[in-house]
């Protein structure tokens, strides 16, 4: 067993914004030498907001919205660098990717979902449209691509017709879209793309939506793009 203090918690991570925080450290960290541990090492965090007291490598290695899966060190750098927290006593119900195993602190009212596409509430509290869904309805939505230049051109490509805003812009450029037109945020796993749902809704948009598991689970599941190279079998993909 191991203590990762404030470094991995239960399904999320430490704040990097404050204290001389660095998430790339961070991120390597916890790859470099958490996750190297045995998959059955049990982790106690320092603390949790639910009550939460141990977890595993292997659970944080799979379902860990920040730092597991798919997630690279640069989604998990931009994410962190744009959390806009006021306060870390708000670190609990401010972040949307902070997911937790099990119920949300409030239902949602299924008679309110939005009706302009199929979609599914997570349990960060946020809508989220898989990727088949998104294709059928791309034409009466804006598609935002929150990553960066350099992926928006590079393997992986884009969804025709999207919009590349970075992540770190889009509160200043939120005013180039529409708030009459549904908008679905993407980026490479679907990390960053959560944070800019929250964003966009701070901004006063209404429908938006992340799409679910990003670029990595459109290529995988044979959707076309635009630019992007031949891939390799892509890995099987967490959420």
């Amino acid at each position: 067993m191991a203590f990762t203090g404030d470094c991995l918690m239960v399904r999320g991570s430490g704040r990097t914004d404050f204290q001389q925080g660095d998430p790339t450290a961070m991120y390597r960290s916890v790859h470099q030498q958490i996750f190297t541990l045995p998959d059955d090492c049990l982790l106690y965090p320092a603390h949790d907001y639910r009550g939460l007291t141990v977890t595993s490598v292997r659970e944080e290695r799979r379902f860990n919205p920040r730092l597991g899966g798919e997630t690279g060190e640069a989604d998990f750098t931009g994410y962190m660098k744009n959390l806009r927290l006021a306060h870390p006593k708000k670190i609990d119900v401010a972040v949307p990717a902070n997911l937790k195993c099990g119920k949300p602190e409030s239902e949602v009212d299924i008679a309110s979902a939005p009706r302009w596409a199929p979609l599914h509430y997570s349990f960060a509290g946020i809508w989220e449209i898989h990727p088949h869904a998104l294709e059928e309805h791309a034409r009466h939505v804006q598609i935002v691509d929150v990553r960066e230049p350099e992926e928006f051109t590079g393997p992986l490509g884009h969804i025709r017709g999207a919009k590349l805003i970075p992540l770190g812009a889009l509160a200043e450029r939120a005013g180039e879209l529409a708030k009459d037109k549904p908008i679905v945020a993407v980026c490479r796993a679907g990390s960053r793309s959560a944070q800019a749902t929250v964003i966009l809704r701070e901004a006063g948009f209404a429908d938006v939506a992340n799409l679910s598991g990003g670029m990595l689970r459109w290529r995988a599941e044979g959707h076309a793009v635009e630019g992007g190279t031949p891939l390799d079998p892509i890995p099987e993909y967490s959420i």
